[in-house]
């Protein structure tokens, strides 16, 4: 691996950063974004549960927020839930954008990481090139500086794609996997205002 990255001269080293950021990155996400940790199954059922035989439902409150960003929607909706159906709705929606913004953090970061590194890798063969035809002289080739020149461009243009596309990859998976979450979201906290508002048992 050593040999490899002197090979490919200094285009390589922020291809290296990006890769390890990437990774990173695509581990937090996966911790991140289980199914079990943003919207746990009977989570519903049993807060509705709860805040109905109100033995003490500020503490009830305060557990489900701090529970998982489905907690959250739902306690902000329950908070309010002596006032209007719209103001209650109103409290879910402002609460559902804070989480929807909190499960897309850091995928920006790796879109951008996807969409850079074969730009990056592009610059490393543009460096090798110019290594190539500076080895070029009237007596001659110089063929260390030629084969150097060749290990750049190609190296730096494989390592690109390689980090390209996995992060590529989970960032697309990431992205449907937060949409499917919010939507998820959507249909349970309209579930808790049909509940507490009398329209569905």
């Amino acid at each position: 691996m050593i040999e490899i990255v002197k090979a490919a001269g200094w285009p390589i080293w922020p291809l290296l950063l990006a890769s390890v950021i990437s990774v990173a990155l695509i581990i937090e996400r996966l911790v991140a974004l289980r199914r079990s940790k943003v919207v746990p199954a009977g989570l519903l059922q049993r807060a509705v549960g709860e805040f109905k035989r109100g033995a003490s439902n500020d503490k009830l409150l305060d557990e489900l927020e701090r529970h998982s960003p489905l907690g959250r929607v739902l306690s902000a909706g329950l908070r309010n839930v002596n006032a209007s159906r719209e103001i209650m709705k109103e409290s879910i929606e402002e609460s559902g954008n804070a989480v929807s913004h909190e499960l897309n953090r850091y995928l920006t970061t790796l879109g951008t990481i996807a969409s850079i590194s074969p730009l990056m890798g592009l610059f490393g063969t543009v460096v090798g090139m110019i290594e190539i035809f500076g080895s070029q002289s009237p007596n001659g080739a110089n063929p260390m500086q030629l084969a150097h020149g060749i290990s750049i461009a190609l190296y730096n243009t494989g390592f690109g794609l390689v980090i390209a596309i996995p992060s590529l990859i989970f960032w697309r998976h990431f992205r449907a996997l937060v949409d499917g979450f919010v939507v998820e979201m959507e249909q349970q906290a309209i579930r808790l205002v049909e509940y507490m508002h009398g329209d569905r048992k």
